[in-house]
């Protein structure tokens, strides 16, 4: 029997994770070798991050809770690094698994790889070149620390060679986060604002904003909302509000009309407004993936993507943060319509099956 501990700090890692435990899972009933640790660092609390929302996805319930809580990145990373590293030291696991590019990827791979316990990252050699971004800090302090590394493309592998990697360090998997939309998508489900809001698929925009350059500001933010209340010719823009963007819509003097204000929503219910989304415009870089395998266009807002096969593959389209792009795609939008896009090599659903016939081969 080989222990892998599975790490997860924030809702989207266990979205990365579910199919991977799922998998592996599997595989211990067919007679596999591995058997997993699931440890939540507790780097994000969120309230609806009950039972039920494990439930929901089937993701199981974390075996350890490092219970982290909040505080400035210095203070995770330091108490995250001082609590993983007790419980190896009562329990050391053969592998250390991160995902993604949280705070909790990067300060568990570092002490799994300090106690001499080989680390393998999920994600690895995303970039997005942007370094005020504390995720690009990250992703290029966890690949610097990691023996092997899952990509999600082949921008990634290419990444990680020009870095040193070696290719057969280097496994092209996939991506995770589609594993566990493509599972999911007979089970989207409306939010409970449908009816009230009137929605009809095809009738409305998705935005969500949290990047610092969008969203700190309160008179670009402005600018921008009111460019986006224009472009889209009054079709209602479902804004799934951020809690740092929250702050800044307080100071704000006014506001498009046809601008509908929503709590974060969760998992099943902001994949299905965004599947019958007109488009979705955001900041994210996450869901332009998910837009991309669903066939809905997708306006970033930023001047930069660790994702680009989004772009020369996908539905999505970088816009930068000038309003005045704003408006002009929206209008090629409603004028012309929008790219097709199609769907990366490897998005199909299987890429926890992969990860984990992998892992065997390189641990049993």
């Amino acid at each position: 029997m080989t222990m892998i501990d599975i790490i997860a700090g924030a809702r989207p890692n266990f979205m990365k994770i579910a199919p991977i435990i799922h998998a592996m899972e599997a595989r211990r009933a067919a007679g596999g070798p591995l058997r997993h640790r699931l440890v939540h660092t507790g780097q994000h609390y969120d309230a609806r991050m009950s039972g039920d929302f494990f439930e929901q996805l089937g993701i199981p319930l974390p075996d350890v809770n490092l219970e982290v809580g909040s505080g400035t990145q210095a203070e995770q990373t330091a108490a995250i690094m001082v609590r993983y590293e007790k419980l190896l030291l009562q329990a050391p696991s053969a592998l250390c698994l991160v995902v993604g590019d949280v705070t909790s990827t990067m300060a568990c791979a570092i002490t799994a790889q300090k106690m001499k316990i080989r680390v393998a990252h999920v994600e690895a050699g995303i970039r997005s070149g942007d370094w005020s971004m504390p995720e690009e800090i990250n992703r290029m302090t966890t690949d610097a620390v990691s023996n092997w590394f899952f990509t999600t493309s082949a921008f990634a592998n290419d990444t990680l060679r020009r870095s040193g990697v070696a290719d057969e360090r280097i496994f092209f998997v996939g991506n995770t986060m589609i594993d566990t939309l493509l599972a999911n998508m007979e089970r989207l489900r409306p939010p409970v604002f449908w009816n009230d809001l009137a929605l009809e698929p095809g009738g409305y925009f998705v935005l969500t904003l949290h990047r610092p350059s969008n969203v700190d500001g309160s008179t670009h933010l402005e600018r921008l909302l009111t460019a986006l209340g224009e472009g889209t010719r009054g079709v209602p823009i479902i804004f799934s509000v951020h809690p740092r963007t929250r702050k800044t819509l307080r100071a704000l003097s006014s506001l498009p009309s046809n601008l509908y204000f929503v709590d974060p929503q969760p998992y099943l219910e902001f994949n299905h407004l965004v599947r019958h989304a007109k488009a979705v415009i955001t900041d994210s870089g996450g869901i332009t993936e998910e837009t991309s395998v669903m066939g809905v266009p997708c306006m970033t807002l930023r001047d930069s993507t660790e994702r680009p096969e989004t772009v020369s593959v996908g539905t999505n389209e970088i816009l930068g943060t000038d309003p005045a792009a704003v408006r002009a795609a929206l209008d090629r939008l409603f004028t012309h319509g929008w790219k097709k896009g199609g769907i990366p090599e490897k998005w199909d659903g299987r890429t926890g099956e992969r990860i984990v016939a992998v892992l065997e081969g390189l641990l049993a």
